[in-house]
């Protein structure tokens, strides 16, 4: 029910002084209320400018447009798409969805270094390709800053997926109406071979925002954003949010309301230091003795990380231990039979 709501009816059987500010607090400050009752009224934080680059190919966006029909020579079935923020220039380059970190290097190198410079900045979301130890390292080498957008707050590459999209609504009129592209052996309806007259097209094409081909842009800010400590369960989610997908929450000291009854208590957070990131899997096991008493641990492999960075967890200290425990001990289970 509504604060109104409770007021009034609180308000017909019962009376005592500043009785309407403690049922605020009552109200605000109840468990069950903040659980169930929907975040509303305005979302938190202020929109952030970003910075316009001065000069062409100095800011890009990058995404990936999955799910294509294989095609070309190699089977292509995604499509890698870079953005150039000042001039709103843009490449298609054909590459595969199962495609490595290395792979994509490779591509930026030969298609957007090679012909248009290091980029100062780039953009881009928080896939595995550009997150990985590789990845990293080769943005240190040439000088280049990634800025990664806020977890799930997809508009800061919004050009990027605003691209993907003019994209995939030109190819499925070419190819759900049989609009023809001539090639050397006939007629073909591949959404690869288009990539290149659909790269063409769009960039001859004026630009909504300004009229004309270049154009004046903005690069993303972090300041609207805020990292939470997460429980075990969601240890695998990233911790930074946008702030306008946050809500207040309301403390009381718990004596203060003796008669409320106590919902269960959050689960308790377990902090792993120096976390490398996700779990991948669990290697091995052993029993150590600390303090006078045995201890198992489990070596833990991290996602996008080398051998060099495993480590000796505690069960307790595994994010998302659970589940990977169950795989472990089943994968051990499973050596034993073949035995």
């Amino acid at each position: 029910m509504s604060e109104d709501r409770t007021k009034e009816r609180v308000a017909s059987t019962a009376w005592w002084p500043r009785w309407e500010k403690e049922l605020i607090e009552y109200s605000n400050t109840c468990q069950r209320f903040q659980r169930e009752n929907r975040k509303h009224g305005k979302k938190f934080g202020l929109l952030q400018h970003i910075k316009e680059p001065k000069h062409p190919w100095e800011t890009i966006n990058m995404d990936w447009a999955t799910g294509l029909v294989p095609g070309g020579k190699e089977n292509y079935n995604a499509c890698f798409i870079i953005v150039d923020r000042f001039s709103k220039s843009m490449r298609c380059l054909p590459c595969h969805k199962e495609g490595t970190a290395m792979d994509t290097a490779l591509l930026f190198w030969n298609n957007i270094i090679s012909t248009c410079g290091v980029p100062k900045i780039i953009i881009s979301d928080r896939d595995p390709k550009l997150t990985s130890e590789f990845w990293t390292n080769l943005s240190d080498m040439l000088g280049t800053k990634i800025a990664f957008s806020t977890a799930y707050q997809p508009q800061t590459d919004g050009l990027a997926e605003r691209m993907i999209q003019t994209m995939e609504d030109i190819l499925r009129g070419f190819c759900a109406y049989g609009i023809e592209s001539k090639d050397q052996e006939g007629y073909t309806h591949d959404c690869v071979t288009l990539l290149t007259e659909f790269q063409l097209a769009y960039n001859t094409s004026q630009h909504s925002t300004t009229g004309k081909t270049p154009a004046l842009v903005e690069k993303a800010d972090r300041e609207n954003a805020v990292e939470v400590k997460l429980t075990k369960e969601l240890s695998r989610k990233h911790p930074v949010f946008p702030v306008s997908l946050v809500k207040r929450y309301f403390h009381t000291e718990e004596d203060k309301f003796p008669s409320r009854k106590k919902n269960p208590t959050s689960p308790e957070i377990v902090e792993v230091e120096d976390s490398p990131g996700p779990v991948k899997n669990i290697i091995k096991a052993r029993k150590i003795r600390l303090n006078g008493k045995y201890q198992r641990q489990y070596l833990v492999r991290f996602k996008n990380q080398t051998a060099d960075k495993d480590k000796w967890l505690a069960e307790d200290a595994i994010p998302d231990g659970n589940l990977h425990l169950r795989r472990f001990r089943a994968s051990r289970r499973t050596e034993q039979s073949h035995q």
